[in-house]
């Protein structure tokens, strides 16, 4: 059983920059797709990025497309979330989670990622 512990969220104004890490134990690493998610008070979990098991291929929401990159080192068995120009709207606990299957790339939807890590708090202020 994979366990994923995600870090580097905390307290930045708006037009700030943060890089989240997942660290990732229990599994081959380099087999999954890894992903990125947050969930605001009130909304439902959602997607951000997500980069293929070789880190050739990333999908990315619109609504952080050129300001966040994915990116993964696969030595290290660690993802990464760089986040630029921060906006009030990012506010949200930010989740990484492995794909539920080996060379699985291209879904977006929550249910397709299973284990998930325990989240780590973006807030953005103004």
């Amino acid at each position: 059983q994979v366990q994923l512990v995600e870090s580097g969220g905390e307290l930045v104004q708006a037009g700030g920059s943060l890089t989240l890490s997942c660290a990732a134990s229990g599994r081959t690493f380099s087999n999954y797709a890894m992903g990125w998610f947050r969930q605001a008070p009130g909304k439902e979990r959602e997607f951000v990025a997500t980069i293929s098991w070789n880190p050739g291929n990333t999908a990315i929401a619109d609504s952080v497309k050129g300001r966040f990159t994915i990116s993964r080192d696969n030595a290290k068995d660690r993802v990464y979330l760089q986040m630029n120009n921060l906006k009030i709207e990012d506010t949200a606990v930010y989740y990484c989670a492995a794909r539920n299957g080996p060379l699985r790339f291209g879904s977006a939807r929550p249910a397709d990622f299973a284990p998930w890590g325990q989240g780590t708090q973006v807030t953005v202020s103004s």
